[in-house]
């Protein structure tokens, strides 16, 4: 089946995560060094950033570096992170009135990097129109260890008995407690797999996967993948003839 790019404005996804792949198998197809692949998604990802806003969307949050990215070759782990450096550019987040934040391991992103991070999400706190979160440095397993290391830890203190642990607050010591569960999960690149990404928070999310490499993924690609999550029936565990019951 076959879905065009029409999408309803009632039923934006409030939150859609991306994992952004293909990067270098782009740059690859095209004979050029992986780097030059990063360097066309970032314009990518200011594409879909904009579009992101204009179609009403709350929560964009982007896959950029794992904790597993770390074992790459330490010439494209500088080069990432010199182009977060130079392409953090505040304009995009105050022109859209966009609110920054960043998830991971920060303790192992170096120190300029971490700097200007830091100095983007202060600046661009009062903004609402969307919230976009990069994780950086992100795996699903390291938050859910850390969340695990918090609780145990206020158990050991006495402040918290086991059996008040429940999902909600599980939920609060997770990296993502300010921002609501992903309703639509794009991965580009061709790959089906989540790759250690939001697993707690995508027990319920949409999924589309699309052969389209990141920097090729535009603004007409993102609303492709909204108008197949909208012909999507969200049941949470209920019935269709439970859904339609309003």
């Amino acid at each position: 089946m076959s879905f065009n790019n029409e999408t309803d404005a009632m039923r934006i996804p409030d939150h859609v995560a991306i994992i952004m792949d293909g990067n270098g198998r782009w740059a690859k197809a095209k004979g050029l060094p992986r780097t030059a692949g990063h360097q066309e998604g970032v314009e990518t990802v200011k594409k879909v950033t904009e579009e992101a806003v204009r179609l009403g969307v709350k929560y964009l949050t982007l896959y950029t570096f794992s904790t597993e990215n770390w074992n790459r070759p330490l010439a494209e782990i500088t080069a990432l992170m010199g182009l977060i450096l130079d392409h953090l550019e505040e304009e995009i987040f105050m022109k859209n009135n966009v609110r920054f934040r960043v998830i991971g391991e920060m303790s192992r992103i170096p120190e300029a990097v971490r700097t200007r991070l830091d100095e983007c999400v202060r600046r661009t706190a009062a903004n609402d129109a969307m919230t976009m979160t990069i994780a950086l440095s992100y795996s699903s397993r390291w938050e859910l260890t850390e969340a695990m290391r918090q609780i145990a830890g206020d158990i050991k203190d006495g402040t918290l008995e086991p059996s008040q642990i429940s999902e909600e607050m599980i939920g609060r010591h997770l990296a993502t407690n300010f921002m609501p569960d992903p309703d639509l999960l794009i991965r580009t690149g061709g790959e089906y797999r989540i790759s250690n990404y939001l697993l707690w928070q995508c027990a319920y999310t949409e999924f589309y996967f699309c052969d389209t490499y990141w920097p090729d993924f535009n603004e007409n690609e993102l609303r492709k993948a909204i108008a197949v999550y909208q012909s999507r029936e969200r049941r949470f565990g209920k019935t269709s003839e439970q859904v339609a019951i309003k």
